[in-house]
């Protein structure tokens, strides 16, 4: 049996725009979570009446509670970040259309 020459590099192409697609797609869902955590620290801290003393510490808490299970990404410098972000992008589908119209 004759296989043609293209036939290999073609499943090369579909495994390496699969990785590609994949690391975008995480990539992708990794900024929403960013988001989406940034909206619930900001969320609760406006239930609370006393913002600012309230704020800096739920993000401590929240940073000792979650950087054991996951790491120095949840340090308090980054749940601030991801408070940020969500203020600077309060609207998902503004996050959303610009993360779809990016080129990674």
């Amino acid at each position: 049996m004759k296989i043609q020459k293209t036939f290999i590099s073609d499943i090369r192409g579909i495994i390496l725009s699969s990785k590609e697609n994949a690391a975008k797609a995480v990539d992708f869902q990794r900024v929403l979570m960013y988001w989406h955590i940034g909206k619930r620290i900001f969320d609760e801290e406006q239930a609370s009446k006393n913002r600012a003393d309230y704020g800096a510490f739920l993000t401590k808490h929240l940073a000792e509670n979650l950087q054991p299970e996951f790491g120095s990404g949840f340090s308090v410098r980054q749940l601030e970040l991801f408070r940020q972000f969500y203020r600077s992008f309060p609207i998902a589908n503004t996050v959303y259309s610009q993360l779809s119209s990016i080129q990674i």
